[in-house]
């Protein structure tokens, strides 16, 4: 019989877990993450591996080395999430200032926009809701860390070339919270989830989709106007909301297309050449994408926040 010991990270940082033992059940894990995280044992989700995976601990009866744990393990612990009705902002399209209801005479509600803050997460904020139904702001540090992970373990892939910047550097770069997100992140993290992620592009009108080529059966839709992004879900008519779509329901993905158009149309994005920037380093105001990169490339400063 023996003894485990475990890496264990939630929202409370990092703690080292050296109570159990090989023989230990997973009903008797989750009482210790419990504490440690101060989740609710029932709420618990452990992610495990590298990159991380959702670890099977649905069965209490369990022992530790029948699900494969080892002493060494890291655990990453966050909580499920329950999906709860809210009073969002409406996203209706529009044409000459007339509203009109979605397509469709048979939909089972309206696809809205839900408002997240602009606080640099937003991507990760935006896609925690479309995965657990509320707005949670602190999301972004697991995200963070998943995405790390994966590029550290395939320089190949996730070259300077890809990113802009050396690996290891990127790496470290990700996981500061001033830090933006955009397609190379949400593609790490439509293959984490297996979720294909839509990304309904209102500058451009269009929709780019992370993940089509993998054929998920589940779909979620991402709002970027440019600089920020925001979650879409559909407001049922019994007042409960749904967020993941049929990877098939092309009724959904159609009055999402419809937004993008009507949003360029009515002007509802953010003109990359004039909004305003503001370095995190040197606090120093700069408008537009151009004298961001101009900035980023004379000072070495690359963290930018919105204002």
């Amino acid at each position: 019989m023996a003894a485990v010991a475990l890496k264990v990270k939630s929202k409370n940082g990092q703690q080292v877990l050296k109570d159990l033992t090989s023989d230990s059940t997973v009903g008797e894990l989750k009482v210790f993450l419990s504490s440690i995280a101060e989740i609710s044992a029932d709420r618990i989700c452990v992610l495990c591996g590298y990159p991380p995976k959702p670890l099977d601990t649905s069965d209490d009866s369990k022992k530790l080395n029948e699900i494969g744990l080892k002493t060494g393990e890291t655990l990453i612990v966050e909580e499920k999430s329950v999906q709860t009705p809210s009073k969002p902002t409406p996203l209706k399209p529009v044409q000459n200032g007339v509203s009109h209801e979605p397509i469709g005479p048979s939909r089972p509600g309206i696809l809205m926009k839900k408002v997240v803050p602009s606080d640099n997460s937003c991507l990760f904020t935006s896609i925690g809701f479309v995965l657990n139904g509320q707005v949670d702001t602190t999301v972004h540090t697991l995200m963070r860390q998943i995405i790390a992970m994966e590029v550290a373990s395939d320089h190949e892939t996730y070259n300077e070339a890809m990113l802009g910047k050396p690996n290891a550097e990127y790496c470290t770069w990700i996981q500061q919270p001033s830090s933006w997100g955009g397609a190379i992140e949400v593609a790490i993290l439509s293959r984490f989830y297996g979720i294909e992620m839509a990304v309904v592009d209102t500058l451009n009108a269009i929709i780019n989709r992370f993940g089509e080529d993998k054929n998920y059966g589940n779909r979620v839709f991402l709002l970027f106007d440019g600089v920020h992004y925001d979650p879409l879900y559909l407001e049922q008519n019994d007042g409960g909301i749904q967020t993941m779509f049929p990877s098939e329901d092309m009724e959904t993905y159609r009055e999402a297309e419809q937004i993008a158009h009507e949003a360029k149309s009515s002007r509802q994005f953010t003109d990359l050449n004039k909004f305003t920037l503001k370095c995190m380093i040197c606090d120093k105001l700069l408008t537009g994408q151009v004298e961001a990169q101009k900035h980023a490339k004379e000072t070495k400063h690359a963290n930018f926040g919105e204002v």
